[in-house]
């Protein structure tokens, strides 16, 4: 873990400490610490991402106040022969997986379906939970700390398109890829997650999970 990732990850636990404690605070003084505390990890959210602190200041009322960690989904759409489906983003011009966060609501099942069929337009099926990742131990720089499903899943239909892409401002295009000719472009973390995928797909029956000791 980098001097950075490591920043990231105690302001992660500073603003989990400083929401729990001004929901549930009646006190005056004790409000103020938490509201201190807050400030301190968002400007340690700013230093570890290399921030103006101004650019975060829009975080204290969203993501500060949350005490948990969000929860998002991904989908390793493997195929009877091999390949995998991989969206090209257009935020990041990078690929990777398609999926997304989670909705309240539905389950994570659900939501890496949902999330696939919205930006590929690919209706899947989910086999088995390849694996759960922590993004702050994936040199993930962003503001918020996730808990990422990963699902093995199989096309329904094939390489087949079901229906046009409802979220497809989010895609420049879609590929499938051969395990060993991935494109270079990949979301980092992506290449090692797709990798647990596969050996998924061969037989691996072992839930991948981070113990935060690397």
């Amino acid at each position: 873990m980098t001097p950075a990732e490591q920043i990231a990850l105690w302001a992660d636990r500073l603003s989990a400490i400083s929401a729990t404690g001004l929901r549930f605070t009646k006190d005056f003084y004790d409000r103020e610490h938490y509201e201190i505390i807050q400030q301190i990890a968002l400007e340690m959210l700013a230093l570890a991402n290399g921030q103006q602190l101004d650019e975060l200041e829009p975080l204290r009322q969203t993501l500060l106040v949350h005490p948990t960690p969000f929860v998002a989904g991904t989908a390793a759409v493997i195929d009877e022969d091999g390949m995998i489906l991989l969206q090209h983003r257009a935020d990041n011009l990078l690929w990777s997986m398609p999926g997304g966060a989670l909705e309240v609501g539905e389950t994570p099942e659900q939501g890496v379906v949902r999330e696939v069929l919205e930006e590929t337009g690919i209706r899947c099926e989910p086999v088995m939970l390849v694996g759960v990742y922590d993004n702050r131990l994936w040199k993930a720089r962003v503001a918020q700390h996730i808990y990422i499903f990963t699902f093995l899943c199989c096309p329904l239909d094939g390489k087949n398109i079901a229906q046009p892409a409802s979220h497809m401002l989010e895609t420049v295009e879609i590929g499938w890829f051969a395990e060993h000719d991935l494109p270079e472009e990949l979301v980092e973390g992506h290449r090692q997650r797709i990798s647990h995928a596969f050996q998924a797909w061969r037989g691996n029956q072992r839930t991948y999970f981070d113990n935060g000791e690397d």
